[in-house]
Order: C-alpha cells, then structure tokens, then sequence
C-alpha cells in the first residue's frame, strides 16, 4: 500500500512540473494564442516569469527526488 502512496507523489511531482512548465512557457504570444505569428515576435532574452517557473520546476524535482529516495529506502520495511 506504501507503494502506491510513493507512486502517487511522484506522479504528482511530475504533473506539477508539467504544468508548471505549461503555464511558464505558454504565454510567449504565439499565433495559437491570437498574438503576434512568429516572424514578427522580437526575442527578448529570458521571459517573464521564467524564474518563478524555475523555481517551480526546482521544487517538483526536488519532491520527485525525495520520492524515489523515500521509495529505495529500507528504513520503514
């Protein structure tokens, strides 16, 4: 039962990052998104929000690294 538990968090982690990445990356104005086609977009270095979102991404990896060392570990078996 403990399995699943563990397996449960570390698909939660994944998700969060995924979604976290989504919602970073997704703003960037895109022709999907009803703004500016792609050949009239200015590059303009790091995006807004990109450190929130790298923040984010750090925290689910970190969750999900917890998760696979709580699931090897023999301390509660």
């Amino acid at each position: 039962m403990r399995v699943r538990g563990r397996r449960a968090a570390l698909a939660t982690a994944a998700v969060t990052a995924l979604v976290a990445l989504t919602t970073g990356c997704g703003h960037d104005g895109g022709a999907a998104s009803g703004g500016a086609t792609p050949s009239t977009v200015v590059p303009t270095g790091t995006p807004s929000g990109y450190a929130e979102m790298e923040k984010k991404v750090d925290a689910a990896e970190s969750a999900a690294a917890a998760a696979d060392r709580d699931a090897t570990s023999d301390a509660d078996r």
